[in-house]
């Protein structure tokens, strides 16, 4: 690979052959025109309903960055974000746009971490930046235990059988009671 493709992206893995979820800004005055492109169809499946996808959409629009009241790079990045987890129902794309909001927040303030001049902006912004990674961490949690619908998987990593001992390999799952214990 050249310089040129690294450079250009070309070493990034293509997940598929889809056009991404995007918007472009046009701001005419005190308006905000917002033109959407490529295949909405993951957001639209998993947001149910017009009104959720139109929602996050708009809420996605108003992360901004800093410095920016609009950020079409940001906006971009979140909703590539939400796309690209695939979201089942509309819990699951609220909890994805907070998280994509949360990752930008976490970055900002990271940032701003390694460009501090006094001890009271580094203070403030470590705050902040501990605060947002372990809300992301917990929005991740969140989002893990509402997929697996609490299932619970239990590993055993070392089992001792002692002289005749048995064992049981493979997958044991617990019925319940049995029907003639009553």
């Amino acid at each position: 690979m050249t310089d040129d493709e690294k450079q250009n992206g070309a070493n990034l893995p293509v997940q598929d052959e889809r056009e991404i979820p995007s918007v472009a800004f046009k701001l005419e005055g005190k308006n905000l025109e917002i033109a959407i492109s490529g295949d909405y169809s993951r957001i639209k499946a998993g947001a149910g309903s017009r009104h959720v996808s139109t929602g996050v959409l708009q809420q996605l629009t108003n992360l901004g960055s800093h410095g920016k009241r609009f950020d079409e790079e940001a906006t971009n990045f979140a909703l590539g974000f939400v796309d690209s987890m695939q979201p089942r129902d509309a819990a699951e794309m609220l909890i994805l746009a907070q998280m994509a909001a949360t990752h930008q927040a976490v970055m900002m303030f990271a940032r701003r971490l390694n460009h501090v001049e006094t001890i009271t902006q580094q203070d403030a912004a470590e705050r902040a930046y501990n605060k947002l990674l372990r809300s992301y961490a917990a929005q991740m949690d969140t989002l893990k235990r509402y997929r697996s619908k609490g299932q619970q998987v239990v590993r055993v990593e070392r089992v001792t059988v002692e002289n005749g001992g048995q064992a049981v390999v493979g997958n044991v799952q617990h019925g319940g009671r049995a029907t003639d214990e009553r």
